[in-house]
């Protein structure tokens, strides 16, 4: 996993310190309460380079061998457009959102709606269709 500031914003766009958003999820001191969380989450760990995190939270059957390909991509922002169920208690839930990012290639975005299942009490991501 890459450093990166615990103080500083969290690259989710909650305008709380990464330390206290998704930086504890991806330190295990918490999980995801909800599909939206786990979608935050999972942005954050693109972002920050953390691909065990990744791999933690994408569903086994799903999950590619190789989840996290290094590669020149700087993520800029996260935006959700709608969240459907996911919320506690709940066991799926979809997430729609755009990703802007920086590559070598220019900037582009990433328009996905993602779902999210619960395996054993924890929320992970099992699949997405570009939008």
């Amino acid at each position: 996993m890459s450093v990166f500031a615990t103080g500083g914003p969290c690259p989710c766009g909650s305008g709380t310190s990464y330390d206290a958003c998704c930086g504890r999820l991806h330190r295990g001191e918490a999980e995801a309460e909800t599909a939206e969380q786990l979608m935050r989450a999972r942005y954050s760990a693109y972002a920050v380079g953390d691909a065990d995190y990744l791999f933690r939270s994408w569903h086994p059957r799903t999950r590619p061998p190789d989840v996290f390909e290094p590669e020149q991509t700087r993520w800029r922002a996260l935006q959700i457009h709608s969240v459907r169920d996911g919320r506690v208690g709940e066991p799926e839930g979809v997430v729609e959102f755009t990703a802007s990012y920086e590559s070598d290639a220019g900037p582009g975005e990433l328009h996905e709606r993602s779902r999210f299942v619960r395996r054993a009490g924890r929320w992970v991501y099992l699949d997405g269709e570009m939008a």
